[in-house]
């Protein structure tokens, strides 16, 4: 096969041949292409390479000049050959021989030809990696390589299309070299049709004389360098995940009273973590604590800012503070940790005595709770402005949370989407939740795929369920409430006794707990009776799992345990019931005054 010839098919090859020519032509009709000394003229001083001659050959490469710009002889700055005097042609793409080029090459190069694929050439280092290849056999039995990397779908392509093809990054069976491989078509030299031939044979004939240019560059360093970048990325994120897994609760405290569950979906594939948080702290006398929360933007920062803050909701919550005074705390500390970054959460605290879910928000999204009849409902204001904001007095509201009912806390990632207005995704958060069913990790697993949360996900998603199950039969005999007004004076301590062992006796307890019991309520209301001020009442409730005794007055000062001296008559009852029981607090209402109570574990059966 003459390569020189061939060379001449090159895409743009033509083109740029017949722009030299043009260009030639040009100079030549402005007297430019011959020497100085033709033209009668002074010789260019700037001239540092001859030009083709008016009649279009190359001039003569031994033209001698003056070798500087300045004339002066000097050989200072310049290069050898304008130092001697000696100007050098550049030779044109047409004199350089096709099969040199490609053969010196350091990337694989093949030609093949015809509807087949059939080899007409390999350069040198082709056959250094391949081995040698036999001219004129088809590609799929001389290249077997290109089947391996997936590339004789696309010489097909090629071949129909008459379009360059390029594919990245193709790696041979086995782990061996990746290669990055362009399909070039082009066109061999065809004779001339015969008088006679149909149109159908000369396309034929046509097809037997179109090749593919396949260039394969080796980038197997690149992409081995590429693979061990995305191993570090894995890994860099994996370690992020831990961490920000290892800020959230371990496992989540599950109240007599109410089923929970919780889960964290991280965002993208970045190694970033992100700020979103949820926790439940148990208060004792059978109300919890549900909190959710979110610090804007990703990584180490938002992480840390979280582990703060969440650490600083469980010191709070231990005050049993009303939730808008949990949530004033809470935003001078999100202030104090770092002003730049914004924060917003839900702190939220269920009382089964009363069925309500007392609640505020700091710019946090609404609460979601769907009733025993399918209706849901989302948590009216109050919403205050992020943590960290400072100046602002946050204040508490109530939701019903009756037996039955299904509450949502979540964090923006679950009904954000770009382009859309975000009470859209809380719109969608509730119909998707009216028609979730099941128990609550159930729940939560449906609400993310009705949402669209998968593992390519662009924000971190944290999602609570919290379910108050309308107990029958059986189940609902282990929960009983009692209450006692406690009117009149010290009359009234003899009357709380009696009431205490009725009750307790009916709910079946043990001799002794129920003797337990009842001591606790006589201190608890003799404390009562002389510390604190009308309204006074008695509450016993049982649970599965415990008794608790409560007592509420309307003083507001909070009684504490201290060491009563031997002549000292009284200042012994909080310390009798602290020694007696599993655990014992006390807090303030909200209408005023306190409430101080006591818990005893029931034993196992």
């Amino acid at each position: 096969m003459n390569f020189t010839r061939w060379s001449a098919r090159f895409p743009g090859t033509q083109r740029r041949a017949a722009a030299r020519t043009e260009h030639a032509a040009a100079q030549a009709k402005r007297g430019e292409g011959a020497v100085p000394a033709a033209r009668g003229g002074r010789p260019d001083p700037g001239a540092e390479r001859s030009t083709p001659a008016a009649d279009g050959h190359p001039a003569d490469p031994t033209v001698s000049g003056t070798g500087t710009g300045s004339g002066t002889g000097s050989g200072t700055g310049t290069t050898p050959a304008q130092r001697t005097g000696v100007l050098t042609a550049v030779p044109s793409l047409d004199e350089l021989s096709v099969r040199e080029v490609l053969g010196r090459l350091p990337a694989l190069v093949a030609l093949v030809h015809g509807p087949e694929h059939r080899v007409a050439y390999v350069n040198d280092a082709y056959t250094a990696g391949f081995g040698a290849r036999t001219p004129g056999a088809p590609a799929h039995e001389a290249l077997p390589e290109l089947g391996e990397l997936g590339l004789l779908p696309l010489l097909d392509q090629v071949q129909r299309s008459g379009k360059p093809r390029t594919a990245k990054n193709r790696t041979a069976p086995g782990g061996g070299s990746s290669y990055t491989v362009t399909c070039t078509p082009v066109a061999f030299p065809k004779p001339k049709p015969k008088p006679g031939t149909t149109p159908t044979a000369t396309a034929e004939a046509d097809a037997h004389h179109t090749g593919i240019l396949i260039h394969l560059a080796d980038v197997t360093d690149h992409a081995e360098a590429v693979e061990r970048l995305r191993a570090s990325e894995r890994r860099q994120r994996e370690a992020a995940v831990t961490l920000q897994r290892s800020l959230l609760p371990q496992e989540l405290e599950q109240p007599d009273d109410l089923r929970i569950a919780a889960t964290y979906q991280p965002g993208g594939t970045e190694a970033a973590v992100g700020g979103d948080w949820y926790d439940v702290i148990t208060l004792g006398a059978g109300r919890t604590a549900l909190v959710i929360g979110d610090v804007m933007g990703r990584g180490v920062r938002a992480a840390a800012v979280m582990g703060q803050l969440r650490t600083a909701v469980r010191a709070y919550a231990r005050l049993d503070l009303p939730p808008h005074e949990v949530l004033q705390l809470l935003d001078g500390l999100a202030a104090e940790i770092d002003a730049s970054q914004i924060a917003t959460c839900v702190y939220a605290v269920h009382d089964p005595n009363e069925g309500l879910l007392a609640y505020a928000s700091a710019g946090h999204l609404p609460i979601l709770v769907r009733d025993e009849h399918g209706t849901v409902r989302r948590a009216a204001d109050p919403t205050g402005p992020p943590l960290g904001t400072g100046g602002w007095l946050h204040s508490s509201g109530t939701i019903a949370l009756g037996p039955g009912s299904t509450a949502v806390l979540y964090t923006d990632g679950l009904v954000e989407r770009r382009g859309e207005d975000i009470d859209e995704g809380v719109a969608a958060l509730e119909r998707a939740l009216a028609g979730a069913q099941g128990t609550p990790s159930v729940i939560c697993d449906r609400l993310m795929r009705a949402l669209g949360v998968d593992a390519d996900h662009d924000d971190d998603v944290a999602v609570m369920v919290i379910q108050q199950p309308a107990r029958a039969g059986a189940d609902a005999e282990l929960f009983h409430n009692a209450a006692l007004e406690l009117l009149g004076g010290i009359e009234a301590a003899p009357r709380a006794r009696a009431f205490a062992q009725g009750v307790l006796a009916s709910w079946r307890f043990p001799v002794e707990l129920c003797d337990l019991g009842v001591l606790a309520a006589s201190e608890l209301v003799a404390n009562s009776l002389q510390h604190g001020t009308p309204p006074m009442r008695l509450r016993l409730r049982r649970t599965d799992r415990r008794l608790i005794i409560e007592v509420t007055d309307g003083d507001d000062h909070l009684p504490r345990r201290r060491r009563a001296e031997p002549a000292d008559e009284t200042g012994r009852g909080i310390s009798i019931v602290a020694t007696i029981a599993s655990s014992w607090g006390s807090r303030r209402t909200p209408g005023g005054g306190k409430a101080v109570w006591c818990e005893f574990a029931l034993p196992d059966k």
